[in-house]
């Protein structure tokens, strides 16, 4: 072969190599504009998830029917004594008085689905958002499924099966089981680390029994943190938190983890526990306790922790993306506010009726709250901690999360 020909075979397929990547990266760019940033909101009573706008005034752009197959499940509950107890013991403890039709969603990578879990079903569901149809559905094991994590690249989603003790991780675009693990009992927050190798799982234990005293503590259960590799699903370590608060002198303290947040370079976990007005912070590296938060108690809170839900006292923490401020949902106490990770100094408390989630917007500048008590999601601005927005959502809404769907999505076309 001449110099030539040879010199002309390679310079054609570097153009063919340059034209592909090109092509590679257009498509990469097209489908990113395809899609549109917004928050998911799960309105647990009343089974539907409402679309709104991450950023500005979180308007809301459509609503999505999570529980299109209700008729069909509850005849399968009806026709099954145990899972119509369980499905009775949900509404009648943790769903207090309801059904609890949507805990957790994430939107799949293309974001044509929103992926659910539904406690009182006992499930995990993939319904398409142009149709509102059921892409596919997978049983947990048990007879509750609880909080969920989706992986850095989007593709994993985990799932507390509470009741049955265990994590299990699904292919969130074919709902394909992929693993499981097991954990404490009641398995509740989910945590992927950023680089996607490890999920971490909070057990909070009973959290619905009136033994609320803290010498009737051990009655609760195996309360642990739970980490496992999140490909192979081995466990990695436990933590209980126990012997680290005793060491503390908070012998008093429950050490049931509820949710949790990583700072940025994921050296320090911040995390509530139940029946506490307040959180802590945990040193990964030296495995202690090194700061306890306490926020101020709403005189009109009842002291009667019996009372509190689910012994959340304080449910819901979230931190700003350079990790200079943290943000608080005190349940119980009827308030959300921002906190300065270096001084601990809390910021305004913004009234706020029964606040049971805190995420972060889009652009990392407010924080959102949903106030389950007044079926609303509540901006609040890192910077002053004062309120920005609200918006009306469905009953009872608790989680909230980032999300993509279609560019000029406004809800489901047909049932």
């Amino acid at each position: 072969m001449s110099v030539l020909r040879s010199r002309h075979l390679f310079s054609l397929a570097a153009a063919l190599a340059l034209t592909a990547g090109t092509t590679a990266t257009a498509v990469a760019q097209d489908t990113a504009a395809a899609l549109r940033e917004v928050m998911f909101v799960g309105n647990n009573w009343d089974g539907t998830a409402d679309v709104i706008e991450s950023t500005g005034d979180f308007a809301r752009l459509g609503r999505v029917d999570v529980i299109p197959d209700k008729a069909q499940r509850m005849a399968e509950i009806n026709a099954d004594p145990i899972k119509w107890i369980y499905f009775m013991a949900i509404r009648n403890s943790v769903g207090e008085g309801h059904d609890q039709f949507v805990d957790d969603m994430y939107s799949t990578p293309d974001g044509r689905s929103m992926v659910v879990s539904r406690p009182s079903f006992a499930d995990v569901v993939s319904i398409d958002l142009t149709t509102g149809r059921i892409n596919w559905r997978f049983p947990v094991a048990g007879y509750r499924a609880d909080h969920m994590a989706v992986s850095p690249d989007g593709t994993r989603v985990a799932v507390s099966a509470s009741t049955a003790g265990k994590v299990q991780v699904l292919d969130i675009v074919t709902g394909r089981g992929l693993g499981e693990f097991t954990t404490g009992d009641k398995p509740h927050e989910n945590i992927f680390t950023k680089d996607g190798k490890y999920i971490w799982n909070m057990a909070i234990g009973e959290v619905n029994t009136a033994l609320d005293d803290p010498v009737w503590d051990w009655t609760k259960g195996d309360r642990r943190i739970t980490v496992v590799d999140a490909t192979t699903f081995k466990q990695v370590k436990t933590i209980d938190m126990r012997g680290r608060l005793d060491a503390i002198g908070l012998k008093d303290f429950s050490d049931a983890v509820r949710p949790a947040v990583f700072s940025p370079d994921e050296s320090t976990l911040y995390f509530q526990v139940s029946f506490f007005n307040g959180f802590l912070e945990y040193d990964l590296a030296t495995d202690r306790i090194t700061r306890v938060k306490t926020l101020p108690k709403n005189p009109a809170t009842s002291t009667d922790r019996t009372t509190w839900v689910n012994d959340s006292r304080h449910h819901g923490i979230s931190m700003n993306p350079s990790g200079t401020k943290l943000c608080v949902a005190g349940t119980m106490d009827d308030y959300a506010t921002v906190v300065d990770r270096t001084t601990l100094q809390e910021g305004p408390l913004v009234t706020a009726s029964k606040p049971y989630w805190a995420t972060v917007s889009g652009d990392g500048r407010d924080c959102i709250v949903s106030e389950s008590g007044a079926d609303r999601v509540t901006a609040i601005d890192f910077a002053t901690g004062e309120k920005v927005a609200s918006v009306q959502v469905g009953d009872h809404p608790q989680r909230v999360r980032l999300a993509h769907v279609p560019a000029g999505w406004t809800g489901p076309t047909a049932g």
